[in-house]
């Protein structure tokens, strides 16, 4: 779980991707949806890591919890989860209610080794996930319709690796990649359920609030 080095660490990517399951196709009616997120103290020596629960027909918040700690590698792009993963795991463990699906802040397939966030966290726990990115991390796409549900094909390496979505008419799109045992249409159509209001996912929103509420009541 924790590698010595980046070597290491590259070995894991290298040996767990092939056991993705990138075709799902996932929940289409879950009853309750994860986001996670993580923030950082200013030192980048501290983080706290946050999973809610919704109910995934009312998006109230149901469940969550959080986990204040170190990173568990160093600053290495491409290597996130190892900085996150323990952190988020221990989170999840602390839950009550287990979710049918998480959504991360960040990527699952679009990722410079196809194995981001959202792979290696659906992978470790066996639930189906999905990243969804404020920036990408790899590819090449066109811009997408103006309106809310239009999309683009992420490509990258002339392969699709995910989806440029339109989740607010005339707003910036997200970037939705496959995390583990999902489609990518049913990504789509999660994360378009998860949208009503805004641009980013509730999942998103109330993870990124309860992160930077527990990082903020740590003792330095």
């Amino acid at each position: 779980m924790r590698p010595a080095d980046v070597a290491e660490a590259l070995r894991v990517q290298e040996e767990l991707r092939s056991r993705v399951d990138l075709v799902g196709p996932g929940p289409t009616a879950p009853a309750t949806v994860a986001g996670l997120d993580v923030a950082y103290a200013e030192s980048g020596d501290r983080l706290a890591a946050a999973v809610t629960v919704l109910d995934a027909a009312t998006l109230a918040v149901v469940d969550e919890a959080v986990s204040v700690g170190r990173p568990a590698f160093g600053y290495v792009p491409g290597l996130f989860a190892f900085r996150e993963l323990p952190a988020l795991l221990d989170a999840l463990d602390r839950l009550a209610v287990r979710p049918d699906l998480l959504v991360c802040d960040g990527h699952g397939l679009a990722h410079p080794r196809r194995f981001g966030l959202a792979c290696h966290l659906g992978l470790v726990t066996g639930l189906p996930s999905l990243g969804v990115g404020k920036t990408p991390l790899v590819g090449e796409w066109v811009e997408p319709g103006p309106r809310r549900g239009d999309w683009s094909p992420l490509r990258d390496g002339g392969a699709v690796v995910g989806r440029v979505l339109r989740t607010r008419d005339g707003v910036k799109p997200v970037f939705v990649s496959v995390g583990h045992r999902m489609s990518l249409d049913n990504a789509t159509h999660r994360v378009l359920a998860l949208t009503p209001r805004y641009r980013l996912p509730e999942t998103t929103r109330t993870a990124d609030r309860l992160c930077r509420r527990a990082l903020a009541a740590a003792p330095a």
